[in-house]
């Protein structure tokens, strides 16, 4: 038995040390907090059980070696991990008669910040727990770190750097390719956080929130640490959220913080409970991981058991056929859930995973749901032949040891995503709601295949209630915003449609051409094409040529069949601008915006371009005299530059050039 519990301990000890190496060390995760933490209490069990610890074992180390080319310093005291409870009981004995504050345990990359004469002098990151990073010139480009503070005395101060989750989202829908995603916020915070060019922290939103005040010369915090809170959000401090409690309020706390995890931007992976009493808490010392001030409550994983019903493929614009867990519907932190991401076939023959598997599910950090274990074990099948979406062929591929299946198919619609991101832009179809994250999700589950779909989402209602980021309020609001795109204009079709080279701008020159007759634009010849001004023959070959296939022809025809065009616009019999191109920049004063002045323009026949080239004809910028790029530029092809009022004055035929 004794031979097993060893063989059983150094199992463990090798594989949670590579499990922290990757994720401090390069930031990645092979594992979930939920796998780490019941593989780390189980090896504490058998190390208690065995009397014996290995060298290099997780319970005992801090931290890991820092690898980076960045500074190195060594931290005047030791920085040490928390002690850590999954128990409000073990935290209210903990307490016990003392006052504690609560607070987020968060989620992202330790910095110590030490002040001098009121300006920020230093920063240096956790690092292994005794020697860190200096990465003063990046912390300096956090987005609320004040660097310069009234207070003039020596300050040191130990806070989390982190990036939102809303700031995260926004940073992941930039990135065109999928793979290339970031996994999540604390990934990216602890890249960004060490990098070698400022530049670079600087783009990616990161804060530093506070959790602790290490040292303050000369104030008096009357022994409180919620009298340092409070002090240090006076110096223009971002402090970590928390609560004050006792023993009989813990629990409720607890809750409170429980309940806010939804609508809580700042990542976090627990909570912390710290003396209210300075003196009290630091005269208990500390073990040789741990100190006694502080404890670290860790969510108690809400698992149920259910039934896998089938794994669900799902296509990315990479040709990555993710698979999903599709299981019967569960109550997990007080919300149904039924499906969660497997990400790859890897994984799925890590767990033999099959349908109809009993399996046991959770909420990673009470958010994301993800598999736990499976219980029955029947094996990896049915791995489909084709793509879901296009009915390509599909090919597993193994690329850094890890199992995925691809679609090899280089015409898949899900490859081409920003297809439908462009019809449901702005100035196409404006459909509030379609972000790019989701239609790629849509896309992937097979809810739409080409443009007429998004007009029968309804279909779908079910599953996409259930989808992450979606409910009853956000499907309800996405349709209302389909509805209203239905009806929409000539010019935002035929420019949402997406046809190399025909903007707005030409898609209005083509429409007022064509008196607003589609079907006359779409059978017209390249020749007919080029006689239009503003239109030559490498655009006339890229209309021929998306309208020459029947393919596009019949996806076309069943959108037209699910929008209500507006009738064309009356003409202004005054064409005075016929022939004429003009470029706008600058704030306006006589018109709302540039598009009602766009729109104006093209009323009288001419035509409004984004770019001053030798075929503008004016420029309009109501500071004449600017050294701006495109004054230069209309300077330099003596293009004349023109005010609004003397725009309004060309337009009335009473301009005179000087």
């Amino acid at each position: 038995m004794k031979e097993e519990s060893m063989a059983r301990l150094r199992e463990l000890t090798a594989l949670l040390s590579e499990a922290g190496r990757a994720y401090y060390q390069e930031s990645r995760e092979i594992m979930s907090n939920y796998e780490y933490d019941r593989l780390y209490d189980e090896l504490a069990a058998l190390e208690r059980e065995t009397g014996v610890v290995l060298a290099g074992s997780p319970t005992q180390k801090v931290g890991y070696e820092v690898l980076s080319e960045l500074p190195k310093e060594r931290h005047p005291a030791p920085m040490l991990s928390l002690d850590k409870t999954k128990e409000v009981a073990a935290l209210q004995e903990w307490l016990g008669d003392q006052k504690g504050l609560l607070s987020w345990k968060m989620d992202g990359l330790t910095v110590v910040l030490t002040y001098e004469n009121g300006e920020l002098a230093k920063a240096v990151t956790r690092g292994n727990g005794e020697i860190g990073e200096v990465i003063t010139a990046n912390a300096r480009t956090f987005e609320n770190i004040p660097l310069r503070i009234a207070y003039t005395g020596r300050l040191v101060l130990r806070g989390e750097a982190v990036i939102r989750y809303s700031d995260f989202q926004k940073m992941n829908e930039e990135i065109e390719d999928v793979d290339a995603r970031y996994k999540n916020p604390r990934n990216l915070c602890s890249g960004s956080v060490r990098q070698l060019n400022s530049q670079v922290t600087a783009s990616r939103h990161v804060r530093c929130v506070i959790f602790a005040l290490v040292q303050a010369e000369d104030v008096d915090f009357a022994n409180s640490r919620s009298r340092q809170f409070a002090w240090l959000r006076e110096q223009g401090f971002e402090v970590v959220e928390y609560r004050e409690t006792v023993r009989e309020t813990l629990p409720a706390a607890v809750e409170a913080f429980a309940e806010a995890i939804q609508s809580n931007d700042i990542p976090s992976d627990g909570l912390v409970l710290t003396y209210d009493d300075i003196a009290y808490g630091e005269s208990l010392g500390r073990t040789a991981k741990f100190p006694r001030n502080s404890i670290a409550f860790k969510w108690a994983d809400e698992v149920r058991e259910t039934t896998l019903s089938y794994i669900e493929w799902s296509p990315s614009r990479t040709g990555l056929i993710n698979p999903v867990a599709v299981f019967e519907p569960v109550e997990l932190e007080g919300t149904t859930v039924s499906r969660a991401s497997v990400h790859n076939i890897s994984i799925m023959e890590g767990l033999e995973l099959g349908a109809g598997d009993t399996i046991t599910v959770y909420k990673a950090n009470m958010i994301i749901p993800q598999i736990a274990d499976n219980l029955t074990r029947s094996g990896v099948r049915d791995i489909p032949e084709r793509c879901p979406v296009c009915q390509g062929p599909a090919q597993i591929r193994q690329i850094n040891d890890v199992k995925a299946l691809y679609c090899a198919n280089p015409d898949c619609q899900a490859k081409k995503i920003k297809s439908f991101v462009l019809l449901v832009s702005r100035d196409a179809l404006n459909i509030d709601g379609l972000s790019e994250m989701t239609l790629e999700k849509f896309i992937g589950a097979g809810f739409i295949r080409e443009y007429a779909d998004i007009f029968h989402l309804d279909r779908h209602k079910d599953a996409i209630v259930e989808m992450e980021g979606f409910g009853e309020k956000s499907y309800e609001n996405l349709v209302q915003a389909i509805a209203r795109s239905a009806h929409t204009t000539l010019p935002r079709l035929v420019y949402g449609l997406g046809i190399a080279g025909i903007g707005l701008a030409n898609a209005r020159v083509l429409c007022r051409h064509f008196h607003y007759d589609f079907q006359a634009m779409r059978e017209a010849s390249a020749e007919e094409l080029t006689q239009i001004d503003g239109i030559g023959p490498v655009l006339a070959e890229a209309w021929r040529g998306y309208f020459d296939s029947a393919k596009n022809r019949e996806m076309v025809d069943r959108l037209l069949a699910e929008l209500e065009l507006e009738e064309a616009p009356q003409e202004e019999e005054n064409q005075n601008l016929r022939g004429l191109t003009f470029v706008i920049t600058g704030s306006l004063e006589h018109f709302d915006n540039r598009k009602q002045l766009q729109e104006l323009i093209e009323s009288r026949g001419g035509k409004a371009a984004g770019s001053v080239t030798s075929k503008t004809s004016y420029l309009i910028n109501n500071d004449v005299q600017s050294s701006s790029s495109k004054n230069k530029k209309a300077r330099e092809l003596g293009i004349p530059i023109l005010s609004e009022e003397e725009f309004l004055k060309l337009l009335e035929g009473a301009y005179h050039a000087n």
